[in-house]
């Protein structure tokens, strides 16, 4: 399984981006996927969580301002992210999730950079 992740970039506070997740050699449709983040000296984190049948989750720090989507077709992930916040700057990683559920593959992280 790989995973690309990109749309990362340098944004200022209140802004816009989307991060997309390029899937390959997996069985994309039947697998829960979502994103963790990593700030500067910090912990990676969960941000969001999408099951194979597009049930979505969030963590309570982004929720409202972002939304995870999937198209099987395409093997896409997408993480849209709205009214974003110094506090986002972090690098964005996509996985994908184990048949139970813990998150196994990695993709190799896209930088986010919100200005204030």
């Amino acid at each position: 399984v790989q995973l690309q992740a990109s749309g990362g970039g340098l944004v200022q506070a209140g802004g816009s981006l989307t991060l997309s997740c390029a899937a390959s050699g997996s069985t994309f449709s039947s697998a829960n996927m979502g994103w963790y983040r990593q700030a500067p000296g910090k912990q990676r984190e969960p941000v969001a969580g999408i099951t194979s049948d597009g049930t979505a989750g969030y963590a309570d720090s982004v929720k409202g301002r972002v939304t995870i989507s999937r198209d099987n077709a395409k093997s896409m992930l997408y993480l849209q992210m709205n009214s974003l916040k110094p506090e986002d700057t972090a690098v964005y990683y996509c996985y994908e999730a184990s048949a139970s559920g813990i998150p196994t593959y990695w993709g190799q992280g896209t930088l986010v950079t919100v200005s204030s």
